[in-house]
């Protein structure tokens, strides 16, 4: 059973003032399952995408422990630490805090790497209540001495898999390693590969488990559509399909950044207003493209699989896979940035004649045969060959011995 209001869950007043400021009224699932256990001092293992609310799920409970230990944080200290792959994910998050924790007197801040590092030095060195933070940037304060982690009471470690996947699992351990070991833990991930699942048995204690919105059931809310299309026709088919101007803000996914730079130019050059966001870009570039986006001054960005999981805005009509990826989880993510919440989406897919084996993987993931051309999706019909039965491959929750 989950409650059906914040006040329920036993939150403080000055959240509660905060969530309406925000215009927050109803708990998401993710955060009325989660939150009870948090804020009696639980850790967690939470299994949900970006999109769900978990921010908040885990924040607010986070805020109320800190709020009621009145203790001033000492220089270059930190209380609640709160690791994400990516800058854009870490500000998003940061952002929340800062709402969250309007009505009450906490120092939170954000580090990341592409940017000078002497404003994050200051705002350390006064010590901080809640820190958003990239695992490289971290562990080079770490290093020059910046910032000290042995007054940690709470950590989370966001997006899991996704650190995984870009190769910050040994960042994360080594962080992990410098901290007390009386804290609260917390872990998030869309899904739950081996190696996540060991770091979790590693660093969480006795973790209760809440899963929420698995990722192959958000394909249902989205509308998909496939277009086989050779290579070279395929920018013809994107600015053909533009052309709609129900298609008012829209990610387009490529396979790698200069790909990405390049449709984004010819894309500018055909007059529709477009922009890419891709790792080389440096940061203030792509925090500009992205507001651009958000305002919707820019109608269409073009980006990498970096941000398949990073692009949060609730308004994009529409998800096109100029290329498909090489891996199908990919797809699942990439669709999930429209038909946010509540709302539906759209999302085409450009399938090449060499890239229907990738096509196929995505088919027998998401158990839905993507239509052709604008038809609608279908089930497999009779003496079609079936799709597969999508194997789970999450472990069960496992309790560490004391």
């Amino acid at each position: 059973m989950t409650s059906s209001s914040f006040s329920a869950l036993g939150l403080a007043e000055p959240l509660l003032r905060s969530l309406a400021d925000a215009g927050y009224s109803t708990p998401t699932p993710i955060q009325a399952k989660a939150i009870p256990h948090l804020l009696d001092d639980h850790d967690l293992v939470g299994i949900a995408q970006t999109g769900t609310g978990k921010t908040a799920a885990f924040a607010l409970p986070i805020l109320q422990h800190l709020a009621e230990d009145l203790e001033r944080t000492p220089s270059k200290c930190v209380r609640a630490l709160i690791l994400a792959p990516t800058r854009e994910l870490a500000l998003q998050i940061f952002d929340s805090v800062q709402k969250l924790s309007a009505h009450m007197k906490l120092r939170n801040a954000v580090i990341f790497g592409g940017v000078g590092q002497n404003p994050q030095v200051q705002a350390l060195a006064r010590g901080v209540d809640v820190l958003v933070a990239t695992p490289g940037r971290l562990l080079d304060l770490m290093g020059q001495g910046a910032v000290r982690l042995d007054r940690v009471t709470h950590l989370v470690l966001d997006e899991a898999d996704r650190m995984l996947d870009m190769g910050f699992i040994h960042d994360v351990k080594r962080i992990v390693g410098k901290l007390p070991e009386q804290r609260q833990s917390l872990l998030f991930s869309a899904t739950m590969p081996k190696e996540v699942a060991k770091l979790a048995r590693d660093m969480l204690w006795e973790p209760m488990r809440v899963e929420v919105t698995p990722e192959i059931v958000t394909v249902e809310a989205i509308e998909q559509h496939v277009f086989h299309v050779q290579a070279p026709q395929k920018r013809a088919l994107l600015e053909q399909l533009l052309k709609d101007p129900k298609l008012s803000r829209v990610v387009v996914f490529t396979r790698t950044k200069h790909g990405a730079n390049r449709l984004a130019g010819q894309l500018a050059k055909a007059g529709v207003s477009a922009d890419a966001i891709h790792g080389n870009k440096s940061q203030n570039a792509r925090q500009k493209a992205l507001a651009s986006f958000k305002a919707g001054d820019c109608r269409v960005l073009v980006a990498t699989d970096l941000f398949a999981r990073g692009i949060d805005v609730a308004e994009v009509t529409h998800v096109v896979n100029f290329e498909l990826p090489n891996e199908p989880e990919s797809y699942v993510h990439r669709i999930g940035r429209t038909g946010r919440a509540g709302r539906t989406g759209i999302a085409y897919a450009f399938c090449d004649p060499s890239e229907r084996s990738q096509l196929a993987a995505i088919e027998r993931l998401t158990r839905v045969r993507l239509a052709v051309a604008g038809s609608p999706i279908r089930a497999p019909q009779e003496g079609e060959h079936p799709l597969p039965p999508v194997r789970d491959q999450r472990p069960q929750s496992r309790r560490r011995a004391a």
